[in-house]
């Protein structure tokens, strides 16, 4: 979503491969009533491999949201989930929650896969 503009942005779940990882791009709100489709898309992808979730068309984020990629990341213990943020609203979520410590960062899917 552009600053000034009253549109949202239209949910949307996408997976693909980029390099050696499964990306996993997320666009939109990922609230209460949006967080299911993407714990079922991450339950799709499996428990191997490196995943990367691109939250940075992501608009808003919840509880529900945080729970999912928790859970997810709590069934990778030796390939943790890589997220992809660059928006300073939805990481202040994981900083408010102390979240932050349980996940790496990037700015890019690019910049994820170079670690």
């Amino acid at each position: 979503m552009s600053l000034g503009s009253t549109e949202p942005v239209p949910f949307v779940v996408a997976v693909g491969l980029f390099r050696e990882a499964t990306v996993v791009a997320v666009a939109g709100e990922l609230d209460l009533h949006t967080a299911a489709e993407l714990e079922s898309t991450l339950g799709e992808v499996g428990h191997n491999g490196r995943i990367v979730v691109d939250l940075s068309q992501v608009t808003f984020l919840d509880s529900t949201a945080l729970g999912v990629l928790l859970r997810a990341s709590s069934r990778r213990a030796h390939d943790p989930l890589d997220l992809v943020v660059d928006g300073s609203e939805v990481r202040r979520v994981f900083e408010i929650t102390g979240l932050e410590r349980r996940f790496t960062f990037a700015r890019s899917v690019e910049a994820a896969l170079e670690r």
